[in-house]
């Protein structure tokens, strides 16, 4: 076949990826201007509905050799302790500030109920490198890192209630004639 009947496609090059470059500055004027600004997320978390865990129940099993020959036996007993641990990582992951986020976005519920089973993994002896690092990376996705934070354009809002109240005087405590505390002293001791 001649080159030339061959029609050519161009291929794209280069171009945006995950992480290339430096991150957009959320404060800059640029960034005003394309409109780039940052989610705040609550920084005392999200109290809205927890959504039923997606996943079912993954079967654990024990596996052994005897006499050369590999045997793997279903441990049920922990088959129900890992369901029972990812479930209580389920309900933990949607008190923080990201889960304000992931209300919104359903379609992210299955990658972070795979988070979740990633992390109940590595909380076993079972959990291999391979483990950990796609623990990291659903980490990131969600935004449970900061780089996953700024990646999916997020920041926690800071706790404003929680600075006033620790900026708030302390009322002062009227001395009360009968209570015996006021008539302790403290007392050094000599060598200190």
């Amino acid at each position: 076949m001649p080159r030339d009947a061959v029609e050519e496609i161009e291929m794209p090059r280069g171009g945006a990826r995950n992480r290339s470059g430096p991150a957009p500055d959320p404060t800059s004027g640029r960034s005003d201007r394309r409109g780039l600004r940052l989610d705040a997320l609550p920084a005392e978390g999200y109290d809205g509905d927890v959504p039923e865990y997606p996943l079912p129940k993954v079967a654990v099993y024990d596996i052994y050799f005897e006499d050369k020959q590999r045997h793997k036996v279903l441990d049920l007993e922990a088959t129900d302790a890992r369901f029972e641990r990812e479930l209580e990582l389920w309900a933990d992951s949607w008190r923080t500030p990201q889960a304000a986020a992931w209300a919104r976005e359903s379609w992210r519920w299955q990658t972070i109920a795979i988070y979740v089973r990633t992390m109940a993994i590595c909380e076993s002896g079972d959990a291999t490198a391979a483990d950990k690092n796609s623990l990291h990376r659903f980490s990131d996705q969600i935004g449970m890192t900061p780089a996953g934070l700024k990646e999916n354009g997020w920041k926690i809002a800071a706790d404003e209630v929680a600075a006033k109240r620790a900026d708030a005087p302390v009322p002062a405590v009227e001395d009360d004639p009968d209570d015996p505390r006021g008539r302790l002293t403290v007392v050094r001791d000599a060598a200190g």
